[in-house]
C-alpha cells in the first residue's frame, strides 16, 4: 500500500506554538519533491512534547494540506491502550489514511500485553495501522510471532521496522506474506532494506533532502541499482549526520539551511544540536550538493 520515500515531518514551532502557515508550505515542497507519503507526529515530530489538541491539529493540517495528493500516516500510538483507541479514531475523523503506531512504552507489556492492546485497537476502530517497531525508544519488541498473529486483522497492512535487524525484513517477509508492506526506519540501511524486500522508508533525511530520497527509491524500483547506489553514496554522510545530536535537532537545523524561512525552533528536552554536530550536518549538505548559496 505504501512505498517510495515517506518523510517523517518534523513540526514546525514558533514563539512555543505551532506555525500552520510553515507546516502547509513544508507539505507542499515535500510533494513536489517527490516525497510519496507523509508522516506528521511521529518521533521526528516531536509528538512526545504535544498535547491532545495540538497533535491532531498538527494531523488535520496535514491532510488538508496534502488534499489528496498523497497518504497521510498519522502517529497514534500512546503506552495507554484506551489513549492509543482515542487517536486512531481521531486520526480516521481527521481523514488520515492510516495510523502509525508504536507498541506500548516505558511500560514494557508481554508479547501477550503488546498483541492484546493492538487488539483492543483493531476491535474499536478500522483504520488501516502500520506497526512501528522501535525498540530502542520504546523498551519493546514486537516479535515477529507476534506480528504473524497480528496479520490475521485486515486493518494491520505494514511495519515501520527500525529494528536495524536485517534478518527481521526475511523473517516478516515469510511470517506476514509478501503483501505485508515493510518500510525501512532506518536511512542508512534502506538499500539493503529494498533488497530483502522493502518497499520504501518512513525516513528522516527526507525532511531534509526530499528529491533525493524520492529520486533513490524510483532507481531502485526501476531496476537501476547503479543509480540507486550512487544516490545513497551521496546521501549517506546525511543520513548520519541527522542523528549527530538528539534528533530532531540535526534536522531542524539542516531545513534552516535548505528551506528557506523555516523556523529552526526545537522543544525541551530536545535541544538544539551543539556545534560538532552542526559542522557534521554542514558538512553532509555539502557532500550532498544541497546547500543553498
Amino acid at each position: 500500500m505504501f512505498s517510495g520515500s515517506i518523510p517523517a515531518l518534523v513540526t514546525p514551532f514558533r514563539d512555543g506554538s505551532f506555525d500552520e502557515a510553515a507546516y502547509r508550505s513544508f507539505i507542499d515542497w515535500q510533494i513536489e519533491e517527490g516525497s510519496s507519503a507523509l508522516v506528521p507526529c511521529g518521533t521526528t515530530g516531536e509528538a512526545a512534547t504535544q498535547s491532545f489538541e495540538e497533535h491532531f491539529e498538527v494531523v488535520g493540517v496535514c491532510v488538508d494540506q496534502a488534499a489528496g495528493r498523497v497518504p497521510v500516516i498519522a502517529g497514534c500510538g500512546s503506552n495507554d491502550t484506551q489513549s492509543a483507541i482515542k487517536n486512531l479514531k481521531t486520526a480516521k475523523e481527521m481523514g488520515a489514511t492510516a495510523g502509525l503506531v508504536v507498541p506500548p512504552y516505558y511500560n514494557k507489556p508481554s508479547q501477550e500485553g503488546i498483541y492484546r492492546h493492538f487488539e483492543a485497537m483493531i476491535g474499536e476502530c478500522d483504520l488501516p495501522i502500520v506497526l512501528y517497531n522501535v525498540p530502542s525508544r520504546t523498551a519493546s519488541d514486537i516479535s515477529v510471532e507476534t506480528m504473524q498473529r497480528l496479520r490475521k486483522f485486515p486493518s494491520v497492512i505494514g511495519i515501520k521496522d527500525a529494528t536495524a535487524d536485517m534478518d527481521r525484513v526475511s523473517a516478516q517477509r515469510a511470517a506476514c506474506g509478501e503483501d505485508f508492506c515493510q518500510l525501512s526506519g532506518n536511512d542508512y540501511l534502506t538499500l539493503g532494506y529494498l533488497a530483502m524486500g522493502g518497499t520504501g522508508c518512513i525516513s528522516v533525511t527526507a525532511n531534509v533532502a526530499p528529491r533525493l530520497c524520492a529520486e533513490f527509491q524510483a532507481a531502485w524500483a526501476r531496476g537501476d541499482t547503479a543509480e540507486a547506489l550512487a544516490i545513497n553514496d551521496r546521501l549517506y554522510p546525511l543520513h548520519g549526520a541527522m542523528f549527530a545530536d538528539a534528533s530532531p535537532g540535526p534536522a531542524k537545523y539542516a531545513l534552516t539551511k535548505v528551506f528557506p524561512g523555516f523556523p529552526g525552533e526545537i522543544r525541551l528536552p530536545m535541544t538544539w544540536p551543539c556545534e560538532a554536530a552542526q559542522a557534521q550536518v554542514d558538512s553532509a549538505l555539502s557532500h550532498a550538493s544541497l546547500l543553498r548559496d
